[in-house]
């Protein structure tokens, strides 16, 4: 196994001058090879930490942390907004999602003149609507485009309320004080959307009675008709709408049965939950963390470790694991370049944030941070990746 592995590390070092570099549009991220990090931040309603590794060889994890004014209006309301966007078969989705969902919701707060769930709802359906537009207009030319998709993980502090919506299987764990022991406890706030989860495949189970294929176990592995293991997403058009499941699309994206309904939903899973002052902070994070620690685990890291860099933390955290799991070195597994990095870990996503003890607004100017801002062809594709 460790030839294997020597073998693999031997191809895939490259020098410096072909590596990838990050291009952050907030002065004061930084880069450490494939990780981008910002340590420490100020934002509506107390501090946050952000940082991203880079696995793929285009980074499909998309993230962005905006704070302040959350209406297209000065005069609010004001909050933090904070969204994950893991991308699968290509860049393009998460990408889209991060240019567009937060201005949709600002959109939408201004017409109701609040925040709500049901503004929320719209932002993703408008979201999904816009990039099924964009698929429409590429589809003569690159037909790929219709099999790449993203989950979506959003979190908005407003008004004493959190609201949590999810697409997908990125997650938000809360950590929460237990004032009788001193003990932070994880608490998880997102549902999740992914058929390894048996009440999950029989919600799609019982919306598609007459498909016995609906679900099926490959490789140990349980996926929407064999091909994808998330049952709800922004994209992945090819599973929504029948006309783009067919040529030029590859084959391993086709079904051989067309579908009169859409089988994946971008329909949010959405929670509202009253801040309390024993809620500590938030962690949001793509599932590339969660595949290597527990929420326990992460939510004990956060508690115990200083604020300035723990989403940093927490991604070193994890890639210690990931190299552990394969018997090498973290310090090995670091110089592994993008690409070649995928077959020791996903993109890692994390956003902490944390939560003033006394509820009140920080007052801070409107701030935008886009995590792992990277300067990347927007035309970019990757048709050939394998979808989640």
């Amino acid at each position: 196994m460790l030839s294997g592995l020597m073998k693999i590390l031997r191809a895939c070092f490259c020098p410096k001058g072909e590596r990838h570099v990050y291009s952050g549009s907030d002065a004061t991220g930084r880069q450490d090879g494939l990780l981008w990090y910002k340590d420490t931040g100020q934002h509506f309603s107390g501090e946050f930490s952000m940082a991203v590794v880079q696995a793929n060889n285009l980074l499909e994890d998309q993230s962005q942390l905006e704070s302040g004014c959350l209406s297209s209006y000065d005069y609010g309301p004001y909050g933090t907004f904070v969204g994950i966007y893991d991308g699968h078969g290509g860049p393009e989705t998460s990408r889209f999602i991060n240019d567009n969902l937060f201005h949709y919701l600002k959109r939408f707060v201004s017409e109701q003149q609040s925040m709500s769930v049901e503004v929320i709802r719209k932002a993703f359906k408008a979201t999904e609507e816009g990039f099924n537009r964009v698929v429409s207009a590429q589809w003569p030319v690159k037909p790929q485009i219709a099999a790449v998709g993203s989950c979506c993980l959003v979190g908005v502090i407003c008004s004493g309320s959190l609201y949590i919506a999810n697409l997908g299987d990125s997650r938000a764990v809360l950590g929460r004080l237990v004032k009788a022991t001193g003990e932070i406890l994880a608490v998880q706030l997102s549902a999740e959307h992914n058929a390894s989860i048996e009440s999950v495949r029989q919600e799609l189970q019982s919306l598609h009675p007459h498909d016995s294929q609906i679900v099926v176990l490959k490789h140990n592995v349980w996926r929407v008709k064999g091909i994808i293991q998330i049952t709800r997403s922004i994209g992945d058009v090819y599973l929504k709408k029948a006309e783009f499941n067919r040529e030029p699309l590859y084959a391993k994206f086709r079904l051989r049965e067309p579908f009169k309904k859409p089988i994946l939903s971008s329909d949010p899973s959405i929670s509202v939950l009253q801040l309390q002052s024993h809620d500590q902070f938030v962690i949001f994070a793509s599932d590339g963390l969660w595949e290597h620690l527990s929420n326990q685990e992460a939510v004990d890291i956060v508690q115990h470790h200083p604020r300035n860099g723990i989403a940093r933390r927490l991604v070193k955290t994890a890639l210690r694991e990931a190299a552990k799991k394969r018997e090498m070195r973290y310090s090995d597994l670091k110089k592994i370049d993008r690409g070649v990095r995928r077959h020791f870990h996903d993109d890692i996503t994390v956003v902490v944030v944390y939560l003033n003890s006394n509820l009140g607004p920080i007052k801070v100017a409107n701030l935008s941070v886009k995590g792992g801002s990277l300067n990347l062809r927007h035309n970019s594709l990757a048709p050939c990746a394998t979808a989640m």
